[in-house]
């Protein structure tokens, strides 16, 4: 773990085109350190060209968010916004990861401050909702610190080279 001393000020901000190339190796990271967590494998994303991790940060249905230490990219989280007339107004929380080194730093808590603000902002989003792999504590902490509450658990949602596990599905009012 980084001396939190010796940080640079977190900065949470919008990934912008320009920060493809760290979101991606961020990303490709957290599918692979983190594998638990996610529905893709870092193989799947590793196969999308750099055009896509643009794409997928300029989408105009969502916002990705950026956890900087000075220029480092140290985390992320994204909120994708709902099209459909009978579920705009729900948000889905999705791709939250810290870099392992900054964790405890406070990152994942501002991510999440900063994209309950930005949904607070949205004009007629209500709810927001996400999932949690089973037995991911750290992760179920901060949901529940910043007001999200389980209301079920899909049973063999993934599969991991451990076996099935399920997800949490855990949602709050904004």
């Amino acid at each position: 773990m980084p001396n939190t001393a010796a940080l640079p000020t977190l900065r949470v901000a919008p990934l912008q085109s320009s920060d493809a190339a760290r979101y991606r190796a961020l990303m490709l990271e957290a599918y692979e350190l983190a594998a638990d967590a996610f529905t893709s494998t870092p193989q799947e994303r590793a196969a999308e060209p750099l055009t896509w991790w643009a794409q997928r940060i300029n989408n105009s249905q969502g916002v990705v968010l950026g956890a900087f230490a000075g220029e480092v990219l140290m985390g992320t989280v994204a909120l994708e916004f709902s099209a459909k007339p009978k579920t705009r107004h729900k948000a889905h929380v999705l791709g939250m990861y810290v870099k392992q080194e900054f964790r405890a730093c406070g990152a994942g808590r501002a991510l999440m401050d900063t994209l309950l603000a930005l949904a607070a902002k949205r004009s007629g989003v209500q709810v927001l909702n996400l999932t949690v792999t089973e037995g991911n504590e750290a992760a179920l902490r901060l949901y529940r610190s910043v007001g999200f509450e389980p209301f079920g658990t899909e049973p063999m949602a993934i599969r991991t080279p451990d076996g099935f596990k399920g997800k949490v599905h855990m949602w709050r009012r904004v």
